[in-house]
């Protein structure tokens, strides 16, 4: 009796070990986002473990009701789901999928099978949990991945994608592509001037009109700031042109900006051709690109085509560039000096600094070519500051060897002659090499006055007061304005070569050369005529009254070594 008295109380401790397991894993399940069942294939019974409410409004109690289930789930994904809950029908153990119910929730299914010995099925676990969230997640991530979030277009790394794709389609299919750069001219100024949420608010509204293009043969995408890119599948020419014409015309109209007046804008754009211009995607759009800032360097407007010479021109603008910077480090530069002449006693009055490069491969590389790229690259900076040390440390030698009162000419870029440290370190060179202020000019041109010229007025009066003179150089090739030389504090006017060239056999020119010398005259400036190669030059010019004369004639750009054999004779 006690022996039965214990099992019967060991039955019931078990039992009830069994009911607290069974209640602590319903309480689990209750709390998950999970809904377990468990399918007995001999008795036809189902076990609901979880919440259940939020997929069942019907109780599952049999096989047969997983048919009701499979209902509630939208049209084009019924099949997908039986084939899910059902991989017995196909001999498998495991099976899962994601649909989407009638309401719209996302539901993940997952699905095992037990079998018998015999290879029956015998028992189904089926996990169902809610993906919705998962699923916008997942969504919202591949909407970053790929589209901008300004305006909805496709973003680059998804249009390089894409047009990579297509690349490999052409190559099979002897297709042609188009590629497109377009740019929103003068969107600093415009984002600038209206402000960054305007800015974007334009950027929307033109991104908005270009996605009405998008297409099964059209690809368009926003990848920066002002800059879009459009794509063409095509099997014939001038989809770009049309496309761009069309643009155009759209543009005509004023885009509304809200709170503000509507705003007038006008697109640049770079077309590029496969295979004709490159034979896969980033070198299509980098040649669009290219072609691009080709034509923003031009000044010229519209549409601007890719052809292999612009790419030839940007690779060596590239390499010189690259070449430029490694100069700079280096110090390989030179200084050539070109005299300067009495036209009447043709006594040396002084000479010029001219700046000489010559490359790793011993070629001298001009300075129109390399000047221009500092200037643009920011390099003029340095480059400027080693010309003016070096001129006035040759120029501080040559004093003190030779006692030749003669000027010294260095010529100053606009970049530099604004800089706010360029006036301390000039007075800080002058001081340095001991030079007396009277025998240094420095050369600007007409574009330092273009912008701010109250300012640039103000630089060049403390320059004045020091002892310098200052000559405006390349007279009548820029802006020139006669009505501002009479305010400009300078001592030297220079006649640019390109009147020198024609003057003999030009009488507009030696008109306008003639009245240029006698109204500086006037103003008590001294000329210099720079370009004078022969001897009917150099007589005419002698005959107007010029003041000086430099150029080929009288003397080349030399070295500072053949200038000490110069001054040698001069101070003899």
């Amino acid at each position: 009796m006690e022996d039965m008295n214990y099992q019967l109380s060991l039955l019931n401790s078990m039992n009830q070990r069994l009911l607290d397991n069974d209640k602590m894993f319903r309480m689990i399940c209750g709390t998950s986002n999970n809904t377990f069942m468990y399918y007995d294939y001999a008795t036809d019974d189902f076990e609901i473990l979880g919440n259940s409410d939020q997929f069942f409004h019907f109780p599952m109690l049999k096989g047969s009701d997983l048919g009701r289930f499979v209902d509630s789930f939208l049209a084009e994904d019924r099949k997908k789901l039986a084939d899910t809950l059902y991989p017995e029908t196909r001999g498998k153990k495991h099976s899962g999928c994601e649909c989407r119910m009638e309401g719209g929730k996302w539901v993940g299914i997952e699905v095992t099978v037990s079998y018998d010995d015999e290879g029956h099925p015998s028992e189904k676990i089926i996990r169902l949990h809610d993906s919705t969230r998962e699923r916008e997640q997942t969504e919202n991530l591949k909407y970053m991945a790929y589209y901008d979030t300004l305006t909805g277009l496709y973003n680059r790394n998804y249009f390089v994608r894409l047009l990579s794709d297509w690349v490999r389609k052409a190559q099979d299919e002897h297709a042609g592509i188009e590629v497109l750069c377009l740019k929103i001219d003068d969107f600093k100024n415009i984002n600038e001037g209206l402000g960054m949420i305007a800015g974007d608010e334009l950027l929307q509204n033109l991104g908005l009109h270009l996605r009405e293009f998008q297409s099964e043969d059209c690809l368009v995408s926003h990848f920066h700031s002002n800059v879009y890119f459009v794509a063409f599948y095509r099997q014939s020419n001038d989809c770009g042109k049309r496309f761009f014409k069309n643009l155009a015309k759209h543009l005509k109209q004023p885009v509304p900006i809200t709170g503000r007046e509507n705003v007038l804008i006008t697109v640049s754009g770079g077309q590029s051709r496969y295979p004709e211009a490159a034979r896969n995607s980033i070198e299509l759009i980098n040649c669009a690109e290219i072609v691009l800032e080709q034509q923003k360097k031009d000044n010229i407007g519209g549409l601007y085509y890719f052809e292999a010479p612009v790419l030839d021109d940007f690779l060596q603008s590239v390499q010189l560039e690259n070449e430029l910077k490694l100069a700079i480090e280096e110090n390989s530069f030179e200084l050539y000096y070109q005299p300067q002449y009495d036209a009447e006693s043709k006594k040396l009055r002084g000479v010029e600094a001219l700046i000489r490069w010559k490359n790793q491969e011993g070629y001298y590389i001009s300075p129109s070519r390399f000047i221009p790229l500092a200037e643009r690259d920011g390099l003029i900076g340095p480059i400027g500051k080693w010309v003016l040390e070096e001129a006035l440390r040759s120029y501080s030698h040559w004093e003190k060897n030779f006692h030749y009162p003669m000027v010294l000419s260095v010529n100053i870029s606009a970049m530099q002659f604004r800089k706010s440290d360029f006036i301390p370190t000039l007075f800080e060179l002058i001081e340095t090499y001991d030079i007396d202020p009277a025998f240094l000019e420095l050369e600007i041109t007409e574009s330092v006055l273009i912008d701010d010229f109250d300012n640039v007025l103000e630089q060049m009066r403390k320059i004045r007061e020091s002892g310098i003179k200052i000559s405006l150089d390349d007279f009548g090739t820029g802006y020139s304005s006669l009505s501002y030389l009479k305010s400009l504090p300078i001592d030297t006017l220079k006649i640019d070569k390109s009147f020198i060239d024609t003057v003999i056999d030009d009488s507009s020119t030696r008109i306008i050369t003639e009245s240029i010398i006698s109204m500086v005259k006037k103003l008590g400036y001294e000329t210099v005529a720079e370009g004078v190669e022969n001897d009917q030059q150099f007589n005419y010019l002698k005959s107007i009254d010029c003041d000086n004369i430099q150029g080929f004639l009288l003397g080349k750009p030399m070295p500072a070594a053949q200038i000490e054999e110069l001054l040698k004779i001069q101070a003899s």
